[in-house]
């Protein structure tokens, strides 16, 4: 199997992005992200903070995620129901950072992503892939962007869904950065064998084909 292990900070575009590649390379796409962000989910619908970490992990045995397609789009589903919209939601994205430090949330989807990755080809993102969940992918993507242009993407992204403004997209943006760094398990760094590719100014096109490009390198 030829797995890409794609990481970056909020924002940098790897859904997107890591979407379309997979889907030109004919590979299976796997957002991590979008994994810890239904567990997120999960505990805010039951009346949970992200810092309730005790009643959070008690949760996890009534919480199922899975991946499927609908029209030929990945979706992300929770016990079944379709959350793909939900979980992009900024109160999710900023309870997603502090849920994906517990140490049992990881546990819990880890053996998931690497199931994946033993059958198939894949093309998976998220902060850890290349550091801890695919350390022997062949590819290793170091994906990002400054600050203000991740927070300008995502603005454009949640703005007619959201009254959140660019400014607070910046602020938790930032915020999430920090967590992420600095977090005690699994902290988002670049894999010392991964390709640093910074899309600030670089269209998605350009982006999706340098992917590619290295990932036809690797396999030849």
């Amino acid at each position: 199997m030829f797995n890409i292990a794609i990481d970056g900070p909020a924002g940098a575009g790897k859904s997107s992005i890591a979407r379309a590649a997979a889907a030109n390379l004919g590979f299976i796409y796997v957002d991590t992200g979008a994994l810890y962000r239904t567990v997120a989910l999960a505990a805010l619908k039951r009346g949970l903070k992200s810092e309730d970490k005790e009643e959070i992990i008690a949760l996890l045995p009534a919480i199922e995620v899975s991946m499927g397609f609908v029209d030929g789009e990945q979706r992300v589903f929770l016990n079944g129901e379709d959350v793909s919209e939900d979980i992009r939601l900024p109160e999710v994205s900023a309870a997603a950072s502090t849920v994906s430090a517990i140490p049992e949330v990881r546990q819990f989807l880890f053996d998931l992503q690497r199931d994946m990755a033993k059958t198939n080809d894949v093309l998976m993102d998220g902060r850890d892939i290349g550091t801890v969940v695919l350390p022997d992918a062949q590819l290793k993507i170091f994906l990002t962007a400054t600050p203000e242009e991740r927070a300008r993407r995502r603005y454009e992204q949640i703005k007619d869904k959201s009254d959140v403004t660019y400014e607070e997209v910046l602020k938790d943006l930032n915020q999430r950065d920090y967590q992420d760094t600095h977090r005690e398990i699994a902290p988002l760094k670049q894999a010392d064998d991964a390709v640093l590719l910074d899309t600030t100014n670089m269209s998605f096109d350009e982006v999706v084909k340098a992917i590619e490009d290295l990932a036809k390198e690797r396999q030849v």
